[in-house]
C-alpha cells in the first residue's frame, strides 16, 4: 500500500473560544461570536477563560478536527484566505444546558462544509485565525494529497452546423408542412 492511501484521514482535538459581548440593540442583549481555536485542546463545556467587564471568553467546546485528501482544494482555500482561517460551526443546543443556547457541532478547515453551513441558515459560522502550528499540520496533509489537475481546453463537437433545416420537426413523422403553423381548422365552441 502507498502512504497515499494510508493516510487519506487524519484528525485533531480542537476547542474553540466563544466570546459572549454585550449586544448593541434591544433585540441582541448578548452577541456569541467565535473568535479562536485551541489546537489540542483537553474536552471542555463552557469554560470560562477571561473575563473583561461584561465581555467573556469561554472554552466552548472541543471537537475532532477531520481532514479527508478528498477536500484538499477546499483546505487550500482556506489556508489561502487573506487571513489563514478554520471555520467554526455552532448549532441550536436543543438540550438548553449552553449559557448561549448554542453548541460547538464542528470545526473545519473545508471552505465548502463551512458555506455549506451557511447555506442551511440554521448555524452560526465563523472563520477564525489558525494558529500557526495548525496551518502547517494542514499544509502537510494537503501537500501529501494534493494532486493538480492540467487545464484541458475543451474541444468543439465536429458536427455539422450549416445543415439545412426544413422546419418539418422529426424526420420520422409524416407532415405536409411547417410544424410551426398556425392551426387553421380548429372548431370554436358554440354558445347558446
Amino acid at each position: 500500500m502507498s502512504r497515499r492511501i494510508e493516510n487519506w484521514k487524519r484528525e485533531l482535538k480542537v476547542g474553540a473560544v466563544v466570546r459572549r459581548s454585550p449586544g448593541v440593540t434591544q433585540w441582541a442583549r448578548e452577541i456569541w461570536k467565535p473568535v479562536a481555536v485551541i489546537p489540542g485542546a483537553p474536552d471542555a463545556f463552557w469554560k470560562e477563560m477571561i473575563r473583561d467587564g461584561d465581555t467573556v471568553d469561554y472554552h466552548a467546546g472541543t471537537v475532532d478536527m477531520e481532514l479527508f485528501r478528498a477536500d484538499v482544494e477546499a483546505y487550500l482555500i482556506s489556508l489561502n484566505m487573506k487571513v489563514p482561517s478554520v471555520w467554526v460551526i455552532m448549532d441550536r443546543d436543543e438540550s438548553r444546558q449552553s449559557p448561549s443556547g448554542w453548541f460547538v457541532s464542528t470545526i473545519t478547515a473545508s471552505a465548502y462544509e463551512a458555506q455549506d453551513a451557511l447555506d442551511s441558515g440554521e448555524s452560526i459560522v465563523e472563520a477564525v485565525p489558525i494558529p500557526e502550528s495548525m496551518a502547517a499540520w494542514i499544509k502537510e496533509f494537503i501537500d501529501m494529497h494534493y494532486v493538480e489537475e492540467p487545464f484541458k481546453k475543451r474541444r468543439r463537437d465536429k458536427q455539422r452546423i450549416d445543415g439545412i433545416e426544413d422546419g418539418k420537426g422529426d424526420a420520422r413523422i409524416r407532415q405536409e408542412s411547417d410544424v410551426y403553423r398556425a392551426p387553421s381548422n380548429i372548431k370554436k365552441p358554440r354558445v347558446h
